[in-house]
């Protein structure tokens, strides 16, 4: 019996209509400026709401357009927000389900994953948003691909950095690293903090970000690390908030994204 991740937030952060799921994230992907870029090998992009940070969202999920059939299995890396968790949850999933379909899990790879702090557990992935609003997008731009899904807990940036480098691959593997940045800010305070993180992205400064900066702070560390380490570029691509996409000038929440080749 396949055992099944069910959405958790389809009619919340985006729509459970699959139609009216599909047609906001093509309009969203036909928003962004097409920029001829090589094949990312990561990315980092917000996870809000599709109202408020979608757009942001599709300026990194655009540069995979041309690049359809290359990425076979897309690591999925996430911060927890509603279980506490210590080290890092992998998923006893067969698939996550989406409103567009079902995104088979690599099992195989997954059972290799054998590092201390990397674990089992189904009740971190269950209602976690952070890596569940990237699968529509992936689903519109990729062929047939299968995920490997990671929440991230109390954990270091080097044992995520460590957990990318097994997983790494070569380009058949994309990594996509899922944060916010500054959390409910006045605007101008909020764009003050986005930029210090944008910098920090750009130099590769991973001990730089912290959890006021990005709630992702640990996976997007971890990353850089790895980035770092395989001598990588990294370009900002698109770096709002709640505000620019959304309009409401109250307390905002910073959105970045950023492509890796």
């Amino acid at each position: 019996m396949t055992s099944i991740r069910k959405p958790a937030v389809a009619g919340q952060f985006y729509s459970r209509n699959p139609g009216e799921l599909s047609a906001t994230v093509t309009a969203l992907l036909e928003a962004a400026q097409d920029q001829d870029t090589p094949a990312p090998k990561a990315l980092i992009v917000p996870h809000a709401g599709y109202h408020y940070s979608g757009p942001v969202a599709a300026s990194a999920y655009a540069r995979l357009r041309p690049y359809r059939d290359r990425y076979q299995r897309v690591i999925l890396v996430g911060p927890c927000h509603r279980t506490p968790i210590h080290g890092l949850a992998l998923s006893g999933a067969d698939v996550y389900r989406t409103p567009m379909g079902d995104v088979p899990l690599d099992k195989a790879t997954i059972a290799t994953l054998d590092l201390p702090n990397v674990r089992i557990s189904d009740r971190s992935h269950r209602t976690e948003h952070s890596l569940e609003v990237h699968l529509p997008f992936l689903q519109t731009l990729l062929g047939d691909f299968s995920i490997v899904p990671i929440v991230v807990g109390g954990a270091t940036p080097e044992l995520v950095s460590q957990v990318l480098e097994a997983l790494w691959g070569g380009p058949e593997t994309l990594i996509v690293v899922s944060s916010d940045l500054s959390h409910f800010r006045k605007y101008d305070e909020a764009r003050s903090i986005d930029a210090v993180t944008c910098e920090a992205i750009e130099n590769f400064d991973a001990h730089r970000i912290s959890y006021e900066m990005a709630c992702g702070a640990t996976p997007v560390a971890g990353l850089l690390i790895a980035a770092k380490r395989h001598g990588m570029e990294v370009t900002t691509l698109d770096l709002r908030n709640s505000a620019d996409t959304a309009g409401d000038r109250g307390p905002v929440v910073g959105y970045g994204a950023w492509v890796f080749v």
